[in-house]
């Protein structure tokens, strides 16, 4: 078996170069652009729109849409010269479908929402429904437990500049 092919650098395309694959089966609400807004806002643009050769996006339609609604006219870019016409058909939906067979610790994920929540984040901006937090900051205790359980030994990824929190 051979070795995955390791993508070598970003480039920065201006979006007016990018054309949309007219069979992306991925549908994306207004609301959900919104989301993508906000979060390039607070983010930055942190995920590459994916495009072959001929500026044809693989992935990234939304991406795509968000910026053209914050009025940039350039996006970063990975070029995927590599991938078949097939390929490209088929990593257009594997993009898509395959983080939707992850889960969730919600535990974890509890604890991380209230520690963000009591840093004063914003964590709508994060992608959950209001329902969804709401549900997820009620089954948590934000006393005694979260101090406790957020507390570990100091090490490399462990930078949290707030005292008690991740190790400090």
């Amino acid at each position: 078996m051979s070795s995955p092919i390791m993508v070598g650098h970003m480039e920065k395309r201006a979006i007016n170069q990018l054309r949309e694959y007219p069979q992306n089966a991925r549908t994306h609400s207004e609301a959900q652009i919104e989301q993508i807004v906000a979060s390039i806002r607070e983010f930055g643009f942190v995920n590459p729109i994916l495009i072959g050769t001929d500026n044809g996006i693989i992935a990234g339609h939304a991406r795509l849409q968000a910026v053209r609604k914050l009025g940039m006219s350039e996006v970063p870019v990975i070029v995927l010269g590599h991938l078949t016409a097939k390929q490209r058909r088929a990593l257009a939906i594997a993009d898509n479908r395959l983080p939707l067979n992850a889960g969730w610790d919600e535990e974890i994920l509890r604890l991380e929402l209230a520690a963000l929540q009591q840093e004063e984040f914003d964590v709508k901006l994060i992608g959950f429904d209001d329902a969804e937090l709401e549900r997820l900051l009620a089954e948590q205790d934000l006393g005694e437990e979260l101090r406790t359980r957020m507390k570990c030994r100091p090490c490399r990824w462990c930078r949290s500049p707030r005292p008690g929190i991740y190790g400090s």
